[in-house]
């Protein structure tokens, strides 16, 4: 079971489920954390993990050889991300840009073009207590976060609890973290912010075929709106958690849910239980 947490804003709540999810689960289940919010990772902070390996993440970018180039121009008519330009018998490259797709070496009628790897980030891999736990770290300035999340779900073992933190969003690096899942978990806020952004990252999981769930974090201040639009979408709310000072205040220090308040372990088991029963088990 892979199961992915996911948001369309930041801030509603991801890393709290995830991370207390795994924490319930370890006693019954061998689990699996992946943190691929690569630009901002924090599930670290709550789990703890003593981390023993670090991979770097390296894209692909080209190398023109001026000796062999004739300036015809192919290499940036193929490029769609503007990483190459050809300006009269001027090529230039800009590897920030560059997603490494191989198309410029690829079509390059005179073989111009080669690969050379950049860095853009690094995966780090280690325990917290009987969890493994992997996350990714983006580069500062890189601006491919897909490449990173990639490598962090290469890291994904066969278990029966493999959980990934998504990034906040509903764009590529959303995308990577969820294609592929057996289940996505959609963290909202009862808002208008947090329901106008659930029903941008319901529409990309739909796309991705991917059965989900709604998690109302912060409950009790509107939900109506929230519980009418899933309804309305055939979504189930699977958790309330409540708009509760002591809430806040364990997240603030870095503390679980779970571990503080023994009950809410209980309803995070039953919660995967009834992910299980949703998605074919």
């Amino acid at each position: 079971m892979i199961v992915t947490v996911a948001s369309g804003k930041g801030g509603t709540g991801k890393t709290t489920i995830a991370v207390n999810l795994a924490w319930s689960l370890k006693e019954e289940m061998p689990v699996q954390v992946l943190d691929c919010d690569v630009e901002e990772p924090n599930s670290h902070l709550f789990l703890q993990p003593a981390l023993t390996t670090r991979d770097a993440v390296n894209v692909p970018v080209p190398l023109v050889d001026k000796a062999k180039c004739d300036y015809c121009g192919k290499c940036a008519e193929v490029c769609a991300f503007n990483a190459i330009a050809v300006i009269n018998n001027y090529i230039l490259t800009f590897p920030e840009l560059c997603h490494g797709c191989g198309g410029c070496t690829l079509f390059c009628p005179t073989g111009a073009i080669s690969e050379q790897l950049r860095e853009v980030g690094v995966v780090e891999a280690g325990q917290a207590g009987e969890i493994d736990f992997t996350h990714g770290r983006l580069n500062v300035g890189a601006a491919l976060a897909p490449p990173v999340i990639k490598a962090v779900r290469g890291k994904s073992q066969v278990k029966p609890a493999v959980i990934i933190d998504a990034p906040p969003g509903a764009s590529c690096p959303v995308v990577a973290s969820a294609n592929g899942a057996d289940f996505c978990l959609l963290v909202t806020e009862p808002t208008p912010f947090g329901l106008h952004d659930l029903t941008l990252a319901a529409g990309m999981v739909r796309e991705l075929g991917v059965p989900m769930g709604v998690i109302i974090n912060r409950s009790g201040l509107d939900d109506a709106a929230t519980e009418r639009y899933c309804q309305q979408e055939g979504i189930p709310v699977l958790l309330k958690i409540p708009f509760d000072r002591r809430i806040a205040a364990c997240y603030a220090r870095g503390g679980l849910l779970a571990e503080e308040f023994p009950e809410w372990k209980q309803q995070f088991r039953d919660l995967w239980k009834e992910i299980e029963r949703r998605s074919g088990g």
